[in-house]
């Protein structure tokens, strides 16, 4: 079997969780994470046509408003002027057009759409990353550059929908051949523990980590 270790643990505790639309999924017994087995990952070139059909558009009144889910929580913690970084932007920048409208300073980064390389280079107030976590091959990989990206005392926004045991071959973010990983709340918190993050969840699929300030 192919998927042996945790991309986000790397434990070995690991078994087979589910087989869905042709693809198999594991399960991590120590963080909770679910994960596609690397043999049946997409290439960059069907994670690159999945994304260029999603409709992203500043001016979406709906898209908006789902993206206000993050935005609305994060913002209570901020102060304007504060320098934020939207990691995983995708092919119509939104995020970052709402928080430049209410005062902050804000850069983007996609491995797709935005190869802008020295914005990984620095260190921001605030780090967003919202529908983009449940791509992430390497999470933990990923999990912790967020964290060198953030200042002490700064805020990682993420937003992504958990798995509840729900029937996983009828929920929607299982039929996305792009979407590697799902997470837990057990996951998310994991993942604060292990980085020495706060926590607080906001609704269903958001959830704010603060950075310690020492």
């Amino acid at each position: 079997m192919d998927s042996i270790i945790c991309p986000l643990c790397q434990s070995h505790h690991i078994h087979a969780f589910d087989r869905v639309h042709g693809r198999l999924y594991m399960d991590c017994e120590d963080c909770g994470l679910i994960h596609m087995a690397t043999g049946d990952r997409p290439d960059a070139a069907t994670e690159l046509a999945r994304y260029q059909n999603h409709q992203n558009n500043p001016n979406d009144q709906g898209y908006r408003r789902f993206l206000d889910r993050l935005v609305a929580p994060l913002v209570g913690r901020l102060v304007p002027g504060m320098e934020g970084l939207d990691y995983g932007s995708g092919p119509g920048p939104t995020l970052s057009v709402m928080l430049r409208e209410q005062g902050y300073v804000m850069s983007i980064y996609d491995p797709f759409f935005s190869v802008d390389l020295h914005a990984l280079d620095r260190s921001y107030d605030f780090v967003t990353c919202t529908e983009v976590a449940e791509h992430f091959f390497e999470p933990g990989k990923e999990f912790e550059r967020l964290n060198g990206l953030i200042r002490p005392g700064g805020f990682l926004a993420v937003m992504t929908e958990t798995y509840h045991d729900q029937v996983f071959a009828e929920w929607r973010y299982a039929r996305d051949e792009t979407h590697v990983v799902f997470y837990r709340k057990k996951t998310l918190q994991w993942i604060a523990d292990w980085l020495d993050w706060s926590t607080c969840f906001s609704g269903k699929d958001v959830v704010i980590y603060k950075k310690p300030i020492d």
